[in-house]
């Protein structure tokens, strides 16, 4: 049985909401700059052998690549690929010291999908990353969801997950990218009037599944009072001067709402099960998607400061300063340990995701 929600709530989410109100702003990385990392071969070693502490690709307007990287290592040679599994070949782009970084000019690499910089340090394996943009012109908010560090010194895999807004708009180059980038599902989060109205265009080969967050075909059901969800949210983003109270009310309901839950509970399932690379999306990708990410990169161990920085790296691929706000994710969050506890609690009280499940995951999305 879950946790019962806290009868406490009210004055709790009133001052969280204040403080929100009040805290520093986390600043998104650019739309080409942030990392994607992996470790390099199709074999992973102990953590341990992976020193890098920080690793970045940024791409450039121009073409450009900025390289930088942090390590315990002496030295560190920079390799380029156009296939993040290679073991052989490659273009030496230069090197730097065990804490360095490394511009690669526009026109040093012919054209490709997309470029990836394997880091050989002196000690220790090889860690490769690329620009988290995966390219794909007519979904701007299309990235990978990897290349994280975890708190226990893991590394998100890079090309295993990508989150997206809608894919209604493809064109063959568009669907040939998503071919070369190796996905074999794309899971869409949106209600059925979305999914009509603009259906996805995928390449053959892309499997398709629903997991709408909004279904209603199992009935309306709150894990708490809907009022009481409403009116803490209600305030909540008065307090903290949302741009946006239909956002700061959703938040918690992707929570509350048993129906959200089947649905993230069977994306994380698809993901874990699923042979190739995936892609999950909403309508922008930030909303319904992001709360999906936050999920899936804090079941794997990415620290909470950056689950919420590619959270709000939404604005800058989207072009908008308020396509998302901190606050809103943070409700969500908020709603988890209200309702359950704590986040654990609600992976396995409210998603009811099993060991085994959470165990292919990590297995699957992380260096081992």
């Amino acid at each position: 049985m879950r946790t019962p929600p806290s009868r406490a709530r009210l004055p709790r989410v009133l001052l969280a909401a204040s403080l929100v109100s009040g805290a520093g702003a986390i600043t998104a990385a650019p739309a080409h700059a942030a990392v994607a990392a992996r470790p390099a071969g199709p074999s992973a070693g102990a953590v341990a052998d992976i020193p890098f502490v920080e690793a970045r690709a940024e791409r450039a307007a121009d073409g450009s690549h900025l390289i930088t990287w942090a390590s315990p290592a002496t030295a560190v040679n920079v390799t380029a690929f156009t296939d993040p599994d290679a073991t052989q070949g490659g273009s030496e782009v230069g090197s730097g010291p065990g804490n360095g970084q490394l511009t690669v000019p526009a026109g040093r690499l012919p054209a490709a999908a997309r470029w990836y910089f394997r880091l050989t340090p002196d000690q220790g394996r090889p860690l490769i990353v690329a620009e988290r943009s995966a390219g794909i012109e007519t979904a701007r908010n299309f990235r990978d969801v990897g290349g994280y560090r975890t708190t226990d010194g893991h590394w998100v895999r890079t090309g295993m997950v990508y989150r997206s807004n809608k894919l209604s708009s493809t064109t063959p180059a568009d669907q040939q990218r998503m071919t070369d980038l190796g996905i074999t599902l794309d899971v869409d989060l949106r209600n059925i009037s979305e999914r009509r109205d603009d259906p996805d265009r995928l390449p053959a080969g892309v499997r398709y599944q629903v997991a709408d967050v909004a279904d209603l075909t199992h009935g309306v059901k709150f894990h708490d009072p809907a009022l009481m969800t409403l009116a803490e949210a209600l305030l909540a983003g008065l307090l903290s001067g949302s741009s946006d109270l239909g956002q700061s009310i959703g938040y918690p309901f992707m929570v509350n709402f048993t129906g959200a839950d089947r649905a993230y509970r069977d994306l994380l399932n698809a993901t874990a099960a699923n042979n190739g690379a995936t892609v999950f999306h909403c309508s922008s990708g930030k909303d319904r998607t992001g709360w999906g990410t936050a999920v899936l990169l804090t079941i794997l161990g990415v620290p909470r400061a950056t689950v919420e920085a590619d959270y709000l790296a939404s604005n800058t691929y989207l072009g908008r300063d308020d396509a998302v706000q901190i606050a809103w994710l943070r409700a969500a969050f908020d709603e988890a340990d209200d309702l359950y506890g704590s986040f654990d609690a609600y992976v396995k009280q409210g998603l009811e995701l099993d060991d085994a499940t959470i165990a292919a995951l990590r297995a699957k999305l992380l260096t081992s």
